[in-house]
């Protein structure tokens, strides 16, 4: 069991750092070829940042483990919104910004919905994996045309007011994209070789992983759908803990938010259409009514705290002890077995 609990922790390890130079080495190539930054921020950011849940779920579809992919996805999302939104709120209140509330909370709960959708019936096939991938370009359809808007007029803006700043907030994916400025200069030879690199150490810590797991679902004698919705999610949901706490600490209340939402958006719409593709399969009732559940009811939860109905629209610290709570008590039934 330490053997298979060492395994386990590398490949989580190798898995995040290898996410990050995957992302250096697309974004490098990407520049060198002279894409468009909003392709770049729109695709292949956006896939890193999702990679480790994205490429867990991969393998474990094709080593036949897709329930491990299903429990993966939803764990992941129940731990953006009940540890990693309530750990950070308890740390510092976060206010909602006034577009997160008019468009893309109300794109997560409609993204929810559709996941239940796919859930409902106890099956995972096909048309569900279709009917979410459909989303996720009509996701990314809509974040390319608003990006496309947003720079237009601050370019009218700029022109009008040679020194004027947009009104706006910062575009998260224009934030992912400056912060990688300092490796611009990398060759195209190294860039590609660092791609290349970085996929196949994604690739084999994501074969480590789903090993580990699985063995150590059948050593304690629980299903990897347990192991998925807890340890997995988990995580590969501390990248989110991280960027969370630190953003609201340095006072980008704004990006902690954002980058839960974002999260959950992908988990739902790439990372659960993976098993419905690559691996068809029947689930348990209790995923749809426990597991999807909660999910769902932490959505509405944070819709509650989001859209001021308790008088003021963020997460306060009392209420980020309930998420907490509410997220813990969940962990403790799948424990005990209820």
């Amino acid at each position: 069991m330490l053997l298979l609990s060492f395994a386990l922790l590398v490949g989580f390890l190798i898995l995040f750092k290898s996410a990050d130079y995957f992302v250096i080495g697309a974004v490098t190539t990407a520049r060198n070829f002279h894409i468009s930054p909003t392709i770049v921020g729109l695709t292949i950011v956006a896939l890193g940042t999702s990679a480790p849940e994205i490429f867990v779920a991969v393998t474990s579809s094709l080593q036949g483990e897709p329930e491990l992919a299903v429990g993966n996805a939803i764990g992941s999302n129940i731990a953006n919104i009940g540890m990693v939104l309530g750990i950070t709120a308890l740390i510092i209140p976060l206010p909602f910004r006034d577009d997160i509330l008019k468009k893309d909370l109300p794109i997560m709960f409609l993204v929810t919905l559709c996941a239940g959708v796919t859930l409902v019936d106890f099956h995972l096939g096909f048309w569900d994996g279709l009917l979410l991938f459909a989303c996720l370009a009509t996701f990314l359809y809509r974040l390319a045309h608003e990006h496309l808007a947003n720079r237009t007029a601050e370019s009218e803006a700029e022109n009008d007011k040679p020194h004027a700043q947009p009104e706006s907030a910062a575009n998260y994916e224009q934030e992912y994209i400056s912060e990688l400025d300092e490796i611009t200069d990398m060759s195209q030879q190294k860039a590609v070789l660092t791609l290349i690199l970085s996929l196949v150490f994604l690739l084999l810590s994501s074969e480590l992983l789903v090993w580990a797991v699985v063995k150590i679902a059948h050593r304690i004698g629980v299903s990897e759908l347990i192991i998925g919705l807890t340890v997995v999610a988990i995580g590969t949901s501390l990248p989110e803990l991280v960027v969370s706490v630190t953003s609201a600490v340095k006072g980008e209340t704004d990006l902690a938010i954002g980058n839960i939402v974002g999260s959950n958006i992908f988990n739902m719409l790439a990372v659960l259409a993976i098993p419905c593709l690559l691996a068809p399969t029947e689930i348990a009732s209790n995923v749809f009514w426990r597991d999807f559940g909660l999910m769902f009811g932490l959505t509405v939860l944070l819709g509650f705290f989001a859209y001021g109905f308790s008088g003021r629209s963020r997460i306060s610290r009392p209420e980020g002890g309930i998420l907490l709570l509410a997220w813990l008590g969940y962990i403790g039934s799948l424990y005990f077995g209820f």
